[in-house]
């Protein structure tokens, strides 16, 4: 069966905070890649092909995503083989009654996205209570499916053949091809060399870990473009898959003893990979990392940039030009930090004066280019004193202005003592107007405000 990967949106899986080994959440661990898929693959089909699967238990029922066939259907069917699909595991299943020499009928996919994980068991052992997913039973033993993760996204398909192609989203698998089937599919498609490694759709198993030792052993940054590449770089990205996924591979087969328990993307031997402010192996200095989303990806800047910090989504855009080009300016910011908290005279605030401040925006301007400063306000002039009394109309109009602002009820009196005193032009004009308004009452209110006008004139 040609084992190309399963489309997947979590091909490049979030860097997270490095495990102990046993998968405790999708915090402590990642997802299985390559490596780890294929000695699964060993063990599983070394203790399962030609015995036959005489029932399936789940403890949960939403980890089975299809309904035809139903799952009863695998039932005391023979294993004929055990295959991949990227990172999916494949059981293939010999039609009902037939041997385990023919060829499958049905298939039955797992996969274990971030934290599920496999337990091979007695015969009929129990589904763990708080991880357990499923149980797959032979008559060899008891093979678990379990997730450690309050997320639960591990899957199981039972498909026939036209749904395991559904499943294949057309990558190549590199180990098996060469340089030339390699680099136009790298170049199919312009992307940064991080997304196209580890992009399903072009190659196959390939994830967030191991992507990040395929460049740090090839001297690559992450972030250069596919097109931008030479044959020549090509060919050395080519020949570094095969080192790292051969190698990764044949360590994993040596530590996992009677079966693969402990699995995870974190490792003490990586060279970069959850290794962020950790010396690189190859020449010493701190490795990186970029942050986006979730995800992380880690490289050494003198092995793969020529000592340039790649700038972060997150914390770059908050810094803007503050932002460390280089490594000595990094070092430089946080010594710099660290010695203003330090006290006066310790080893911290001492280190930080030999190390020479960047010059202010602006620092190169000469005073006849400097902009000027703002002159001082000049005290206003002391206008005379006026008799109480004797503002001119101007000033008297503007108080009467600011008191109407003020005093809301005394604007208000003015204005009715106006209305009192209108001609008999404006007066018509108001009672005209309110008549629409309250027909019954208008002539009623024209008679009372003429009466209090003549009472205040009198």
């Amino acid at each position: 069966m040609h084992e190309t990967p399963a489309a997947d949106a979590s091909a490049g899986a979030g860097r997270l905070p490095p495990g102990s080994g046993g998968a405790a959440d999708d915090r402590v661990s990642a997802m299985p890649e390559l490596p780890d898929v294929d000695v699964y693959i060993e063990h599983i089909a070394a203790r399962t092909r030609g015995h036959a699967l005489e029932r399936v238990r789940l403890a949960s029922p939403f980890v089975l995503r299809t309904a035809d066939p139903p799952l009863a259907a695998a039932a005391g069917r023979k294993v004929v083989s055990v295959t991949r699909i990227g990172k999916r595991i494949v059981v293939g299943l010999a039609a009902a009654g037939a041997s385990a020499a023919g060829s499958a009928e049905l298939y039955l996919v797992i996969h274990l996205m971030v934290a599920g994980r496999f337990r091979w068991k007695p015969a009929g052992a129990p589904i763990p209570g708080k991880l357990g997913l499923a149980a797959f039973d032979f008559d060899s033993g008891t093979l678990l499916l379990t997730e450690a993760s309050t997320k639960k996204r591990a899957s199981i398909h039972l498909v026939r053949a036209a749904g395991l192609a559904a499943l294949d989203p057309g990558g190549i698998e590199v180990l098996g091809s060469d340089v030339g089937t390699f680099a136009a599919r790298l170049r199919s498609e312009n992307h940064t060399l991080k997304r196209a490694l580890t992009d399903p759709h072009l190659f196959s198993g390939i994830g967030n870990a191991y992507s990040d030792e395929i460049l740090h052993h090839a001297r690559m940054s992450p972030v250069k473009l596919t097109s931008r590449l030479t044959d020549e770089e090509i060919a050395n990205l080519h020949a570094s898959i095969h080192v790292v996924l051969e190698e990764w591979t044949d360590r994993l087969r040596k530590e996992a003893g009677e079966f693969p328990e402990k699995v995870t993307a974190f490792r003490p031997e990586m060279a970069v990979h959850g290794k962020y402010g950790q010396p690189c192996p190859r020449c010493g200095r701190p490795v990186q990392r970029i942050r986006y989303a979730a995800n992380e990806s880690n490289y050494c800047p003198t092995c793969q940039t020529d000592d340039k910090l790649l700038a972060d989504r997150s914390l770059s855009r908050l810094m803007r030009g503050d932002w460390p080009k280089t490594l000595e300016e990094l070092e430089a910011k946080k010594t710099q930090s660290r010695a203003a908290a330090a006290p006066a005279g310790s080893i911290a605030a001492r280190a930080a004066s030999f190390i020479p401040a960047r010059p202010p925006a602006g620092a190169g301007a000469t005073p006849d280019t400097a902009p000027p400063k703002a002159a001082a306000r000049e005290p206003p002039s002391a206008a005379p004193p006026k008799a109480k009394g004797a503002a001119t109309p101007d000033t008297a109009n503007t108080n009467a202005k600011t008191t109407a602002r003020q005093r809301p009820s005394a604007a208000a009196a003015a204005k009715s003592r106006t209305k009192g005193a209108a001609t008999p032009d404006t007066a018509n004009t108001n009672a005209k107007t309110t008549a629409p308004q309250r027909p019954s009452t208008a002539a009623a209110k024209s008679k009372t405000a003429a009466r209090r006008a003549g009472a205040r004139r009198r």
